[in-house]
């Protein structure tokens, strides 16, 4: 895992992806115990065409230049399937504003804030995504007061209460 996170840093550094963070399962393994899950969801900037539908072809290209090829809807990074996804929200926009940065070993990533992973998780509303939520505001420090206005502002309450 570590040796994709850095590929996934030299990506950037070199400019074919710009900001990132880490969200999904993978991004709650850095508050709280580890999920099942089977990928690396990557939320950054990419690329956007003329007609406003996302570019990753560059990122492709570089990949494959560096021997990685894609597998379904990811790429195959030294073992590990990452999904590229872009940030076409504002709670995902905010999300990466405010991503913090972790060590995973010694290598430094970004990473959405748990509260942010809370909301996301809420507006996606799957089985597994409802689970998530439990788990972290049982397993995690997080900031009450931050989480509600995030859920405030993203107009989650709803969801919120239904989770309740």
């Amino acid at each position: 895992m570590e040796r994709t996170l850095q590929v996934i840093n030299e990506l950037e550094r070199e400019g074919i992806i710009k900001r990132y963070a880490i969200g999904g399962a993978m991004g709650a393994l850095f508050y709280s115990e580890p999920l099942t899950t089977f990928d690396l969801d990557l939320f950054c900037e990419l690329e956007i065409n003329d007609s406003g539908l996302v570019v990753l072809t560059t990122v492709y290209d570089a990949l494959s230049q560096r021997g990685y090829q894609p597998a379904g809807e990811a790429v195959l990074i030294e073992g590990i399937p990452v999904q590229f996804l872009p940030v076409d929200d504002d709670l995902l926009g905010e999300a990466l504003d405010e991503a913090q940065w972790k060590a995973y070993g010694t290598t430094m990533v970004r990473v959405f804030r748990v509260e942010h992973l809370i909301a996301i998780a809420l507006k996606t509303g799957r089985n597994k995504d409802r689970d998530r939520v439990g788990r972290l505001l049982d397993e995690t420090e997080h900031d009450q007061e931050y989480l509600e206005q995030v859920i405030l502002r993203h107009n989650l309450l709803v969801r919120w209460m239904q989770w309740q």
